[in-house]
């Protein structure tokens, strides 16, 4: 593998860029201080703009890391970040990867043609052999994204979000099995 970190990735609509601390007000309002969008997710949703700067700051700081992996997805079309994509975890030659995508973009396809374009970068770029992602089994819009990006239901297994104790369903794909176009 050759870590490249996180690099410019574009789609024909999208942009997948690092984040910059000028994002702040964008990802606040955008998605991260949404309880719907972060019900299923790990992290709570923002008071206020100050905790998205902090996590923006964190972000910012790891850029240096060659096996970072951060990305704001941002619509072309709309010119600001609308979500974010990136490795959750990662071992010897595989990731996990998680998204979020603000409630205005949901149901259009933005979500899917990110993850397309991060899994075939840590694959063909990186060298990563599998891509792992899981979601909570009542959110099975994210499960749709997944399998949307050639992603196959592998197992469940027990998690926790910010509901609380929940179900897991584990999708994966492995670099022998190509991102579906």
């Amino acid at each position: 593998m050759t870590h490249k970190g996180t690099q410019i990735i574009e789609t024909s609509r999208l942009l997948l860029r690092r984040a910059a601390i000028e994002d702040a007000q964008a990802m606040f309002h955008n998605w991260a201080n949404d309880p719907e969008v972060t019900k299923y997710l790990t992290w709570p949703t923002h008071n206020n703009v100050d905790t998205t700067c902090m996590v923006l700051e964190s972000w910012i700081a790891e850029y240096h890391r060659p096996n970072y992996y951060q990305w704001m997805i941002v619509l072309k079309d709309l010119g600001q970040p609308i979500g974010t994509i990136g490795t959750v975890s990662s071992s010897e030659d595989s990731a996990e990867i998680g998204y979020c995508i603000g409630k205005a973009w949901w149901h259009k396809g933005y979500t899917s043609e990110a993850a397309k374009a991060v899994i075939q970068y840590l694959f063909t770029e990186v060298g990563m052999q599998r891509i792992v992602a899981h979601h909570d089994v009542v959110n099975p819009h994210s499960g749709s994204v997944m399998k949307k990006c050639g992603m196959q239901l592998e197992a469940f297994q027990d998690g926790k979000n910010n509901r609380g104790k929940c179900r897991v369903a584990c999708y994966a794909i492995s670099q022998s099995y190509p991102v579906t176009k």
